[in-house]
């Protein structure tokens, strides 16, 4: 058998093969895992980040309810077209308190990693309520109902124990405070709104939606969510270029 042909004892005996496979994804494994084992922290930390307000995390909460993230990736990739389009290419830290991670590599409607800021609220309610009066192609399904759904906050406390156990950095008096903040960043000019904002650096307290009746509901949370995508970094600490809006 010459050197060219010993390949034909794997093609001919499949137990070889298999064994021949599962020795070749082990060392491919081991020499990406391996390193990990070595670094500090694998995901580099950036000035800025905090984790979600209470009203963010429940408006993210809904997010994932509703399967925003089929269709809405937030993972911009370092590629001119999509730095051109969205702004800075998405850094790992950005997603460090997200459980789980809003990446993708597929999207039907536009990436949203840095839609906070760049439309209005009443831009995203009425996107929300009906699509196509804002964007006539839209083939997203209207989300009127969750103006008219009271937010269920009763549990916020326990979802963000959850959340700190899993390493997001939520503080006693974060936890305790849960219930409060998901009212006070839901009012305009709440006089304790400066407190919330000690708490959770930039969170934005004001009425998203335009509610009168004093309740909160889950298109406020969504809102919120949303208006806060892609705020909490200076990209211009990193790079000198602002975000391309």
């Amino acid at each position: 058998m010459s050197v060219w042909n010993k390949h034909a004892i794997f093609e001919k005996n499949s137990i070889i093969l298999i064994a021949g496979i599962l020795v070749v994804v082990a060392i491919g494994g081991l020499v990406e895992i391996a390193p990990l084992f070595y670094l500090k922290n694998t995901i580099e930390t950036v000035e800025g980040m905090r984790p979600y307000t209470p009203l963010e995390l429940a408006g993210r909460n809904i997010y994932v309810r509703e399967g925003c993230y089929n269709c809405h990736s937030q993972m911009i990739r370092p590629m001119r077209d999509e730095v051109e389009r969205y702004g800075h290419y998405s850094l790992a830290a950005e997603s460090m308190y997200d459980k789980p991670f809003q990446w993708g590599s597929k999207r039907i409607g536009p990436d949203l990693a840095r839609v906070g800021s760049k439309y209005s609220d009443d831009w995203h309610v009425e996107h929300l309520k009906d699509p196509r009066a804002v964007v006539p192609t839209s083939i997203m399904p209207a989300y009127a109902f969750l103006f008219a759904t009271p937010l269920d906050y009763r549990h916020i406390e326990s979802d963000m124990k959850v959340q700190s156990v899993s390493g997001v950095p939520y503080t006693p008096e974060m936890i305790a405070h849960a219930k409060a903040d998901v009212q006070i960043q839901a009012a305009a000019d709440d006089p304790d709104a400066p407190k919330l904002q000690a708490r959770y650096p930039k969170a934005v307290a004001r009425n998203y939606t335009g509610n009168r009746t004093g309740e909160v509901s889950e298109g406020d949370a969504l809102v919120a969510y949303l208006q806060m995508l892609g705020t909490l970094v200076d990209f211009k600490k990193y790079d000198g270029k602002a975000n391309v809006r």
